[in-house]
């Protein structure tokens, strides 16, 4: 039984020193995790969970990150029917909701992408520039920041 229950456990996922020479039975003396050749196992992601239980179907398993694609569809649609300024605010803020239901809900299926202050931060910053720039596009700006007129006025006129 010992020898079957070896069989099924898996290797650790080790690669072989360059520098150590094998033992008596051909596996190297020293062994390091820091560069392994190939990948038995990866980690679940933070938020990998689902956010319905598992008998609902995928849709609805998925929302957060459905309401997000959903959200930035419908910008890209009034973007695209020139309603620029509307539109781009939008998929704006729908990287914003991404952010805050990332921080919020626990498990947001694939809207994890990476750790949960990477993702609140990549989203959060996304939108946030997003929002101000359709909040500063042209004609009438709804946002005017004077010392950009003043950068413009000097890099163009030097």
């Amino acid at each position: 039984m010992p020898a079957e229950a070896d069989a099924e456990r898996p290797e650790e996922a080790t690669a072989r020193d360059a520098v150590s020479a094998p033992d008596a039975e051909g596996r190297p003396r020293r062994t390091t995790r820091r560069f392994p050749l190939f990948t038995r196992d990866t980690a679940r992601p933070e938020g990998g969970g689902r956010a319905a239980s598992g008998d609902a179907p995928a849709p609805a398993r998925q929302w957060p990150v459905l309401t997000v694609i959903c959200l930035v569809g419908l910008g890209l649609l009034l973007t695209a029917l020139d309603v620029f300024r509307y539109g781009t605010l939008l998929i704006g803020v729908a990287l914003l909701a991404g952010a805050g239901l990332r921080w919020v809900v626990p498990d947001v299926g694939m809207l994890a992408v990476r750790s949960r202050f990477t993702d609140i931060a990549t989203y959060g910053v996304l939108g946030l520039a997003i929002v101000l720039l359709a909040m500063m596009a042209q004609p009438n700006p709804l946002l005017e920041i004077p010392f950009l007129k003043d950068t413009l006025h000097f890099t163009v006129s030097q």
